[in-house]
């Protein structure tokens, strides 16, 4: 045995080089004059990106260098390496509780546990050649003054930790904006925050001015920075903001990150583009970079210019003008006009998609997309690349949506928004429609549970061997004498008090998959849970009782034909009975037909 020592000692030395050489020091300097850099491995690095989930080839094809998430989850390690290997930099973020979900910054017990999460994914990652800068937090302060000390005090902690278990990145921490008392708390309470995080948007211009003025030394990276946003645009005639063109957009991305970034050299270290991907908040396109079938819009034109010095080989289309007649306050049943020019830079042909959309229910949802815009039937009579004509619906708020595609990866989207005078209809969305399909939108969320709801737990993105797609749902109940169940919502946790719930009229079935882990668990299924001693109620129910699961996926129908699905609020509910053991089964793929 140690003849074979002097043997592996030369193995052992190139181990322990490599191990050094995967963690790429990464640090801050300032110069004699001020100007702060961030030096990669001692050469300058100036941040140019995005944050996002959409594709990273895309990302760097157009000339960025880093790529921004806000949390660490199962999938951070494969984001990693396939950064690393498109030569991206990765700001990495621990996802910090917010009090409006209810942390509590003067609880012992959750800080201490947030403490141990953020030390457990310091210690997993901080070797990996793609990490940039650590990222504590991200708007965890709120939207008021921020003066709370307990917070930034923790954050003080947590920066502490991460810089003796890693000396190798810095650290930074992302606040909404810079008002209230966020840039003096971070400078008095936070001395191992090396870098101060800003998310903003139509206020990107004035930020080096307002940093200063509120005391800024430390150098600042812009996080978040994009068009403005609903709370900068004002509202129109009836009471909704309006919204940009992409092409209208796309300048703004140019001349915020070129004065809120470039034309601030001593103290900023670069900027991030929001979103990289597509996005329903607001609207279903208001701050998205690209469409859901990944295609760029004018804002990565743009971005790709800077980022790269040169134009893109191959421009998105443009949009020239998007006009509907009238003020867009209309009566039911009235035929309106919508007129579109549009032109490809290339001369490219272009091709055209309508749709209407509900409005959604809020517009400032701190960045959280719970709302997910679903298409409405029975709306658009007919349509060209040029024009539409629309049948106005049922009173309430709604949202015409166009995409223009040049079939070569670019596309660009307006949208008119449109008020319909009278009592307020359901929206009557096209079918099928999901409750729940891999990578499919769903008005309803399961957050209606019931019974033993503390032995009840359920995981919406689950992996464990889906029906189709990448996720499924597993639900768990604990050992238990009693019995729990979920229900789908709308609005989310309403049980009948508040009005809501969808027009699916048509549907002659809900179709769903499930299965059990062992095969045997009893559970019974339904459609609508909502009675008539409720104000709003479901307009009719239907059941499936005594389901018997297999351990393998099978297919089960909730028959609907002749039943009155006008007003659907709780579309999908299950109950189980508990035992002396824990119950586990999956659900895939729940979807009304026609």
């Amino acid at each position: 045995m140690n003849s074979l020592i002097p043997k592996l000692l030369p193995v052992l030395a190139l181990i322990m080089i490599l191990s050094q050489i995967n963690a790429i020091p990464v640090t801050l300097s300032r110069s004699q004059t001020g100007q702060w850099q961030l030096l990669l491995d001692g050469l300058p690095f100036y941040v140019m990106g995005a944050g996002g989930d959409g594709p990273k080839p895309l990302l760097a094809a157009c000339g960025a260098n880093t790529i921004r998430s806000w949390g660490i989850d199962t999938d951070t390690k494969r984001q990693l390496d396939e950064a690393q290997a498109l030569g991206l930099k990765v700001i990495l973020g621990h996802w910090l509780g917010h009090e409006r979900h209810g942390f509590s910054y003067a609880d012992s017990l959750m800080l201490k546990e947030q403490k141990e999460r953020v030390k457990k994914d310091v210690l997993a990652f901080k070797d990996h050649p793609a990490l940039l800068i650590w990222a504590l937090g991200n708007e965890m302060e709120g939207i008021g003054e921020a003066d709370n000390p307990a917070l930034w005090n923790h954050i003080q902690d947590l920066a502490a930790m991460v810089k003796e278990l890693d000396p190798h990145h810095p650290t930074m921490t992302v606040t909404a904006d810079i008002g209230g008392q966020r840039v003096p708390l971070i400078h008095q309470l936070c001395p191992d925050i090396d870098i101060v995080g800003i998310n903003t948007y139509g206020g990107l211009p004035s930020i080096p001015r307002r940093y200063r003025e509120a005391g800024g030394s430390k150098p600042y990276l812009i996080t978040e920075f994009g068009p403005p946003g609903t709370w900068e645009t004002g509202i129109n005639g009836f009471g909704v903001p309006p919204e940009l063109s992409s092409t209208q957009k796309a300048p703004f991305y140019r001349a915020s990150f070129q004065s809120g970034c470039l034309d601030e050299p001593e103290l900023c270290l670069g900027g991030l583009a929001f979103f990289w991907g597509a996005k329903p908040e607001a609207t279903a396109t208001w701050f998205g970079m690209l469409t859901p079938q990944g295609e760029k819009l004018g804002a990565v034109d743009t971005m790709a210019m800077i980022w790269s010095g040169k134009a893109p080989a191959d421009l998105c289309p443009e949009i020239i003008s998007f006009t509907m007649d009238g003020p867009g306050i209309c009566n039911p049943g009235d035929q309106v006009n919508v007129r579109l020019q549009a032109k490809d830079p290339e001369g490219a042909r272009l091709s055209v998609e309508w749709k209407v959309y509900p409005e959604a229910p809020n517009y400032l949802t701190f960045g959280e997309t719970w709302w997910q815009p679903l298409e409405l039937g029975h709306i658009i009579l007919k349509s060209s690349p040029t024009q539409a004509t629309l049948r106005m619906p049922g009173g309430g708020y709604y949202r015409l949506y166009v995409t223009v595609r040049d079939g070569k990866g670019g596309a660009a989207t307006a949208n008119h928004p449109f008020h319909v005078k009278g009592e307020a209809s359901l929206p009557r969305p096209q079918l099928p429609l999901a409750v729940y399909q891999d990578g499919a939108p769903s008005p309803w969320a399961p957050s209606g549970w019931m019974g033993a709801t503390d032995a009840l737990s359920v995981e919406l993105a689950s992996t464990e061997q889906p029906h189709q797609g990448k996720t499924c749902i597993m639900n768990r109940l604990a050992a238990s004498s009693s019995w729990a169940g979920v229900v789908w919502q709308d609005p989310p946790n309403d049980w009948g008090a508040l009005p809501g719930g969808y027009d699916l009229r048509g549907a002659k079935r809900l179709s769903f998959w499930a299965r059990g882990r062992f095969g045997g668990e009893k559970l019974t299924f339904g459609v609508g849970l909502l009675a008539g001693d409720v104000l709003y109620p479901d307009s009719d129910t239907a059941s499936l009782e005594g389901v018997t699961l297999t351990y393998e996926w099978k297919r089960y129908q909730i028959k609907l034909k002749g039943k009155d699905l006008s007003r659907i609020k709780t579309p999908f509910w299950w109950t189980m009975q508990g035992d002396d053991s824990t119950s586990v089964f999956y659900l895939d793929d729940v979807v009304f037909e026609r």
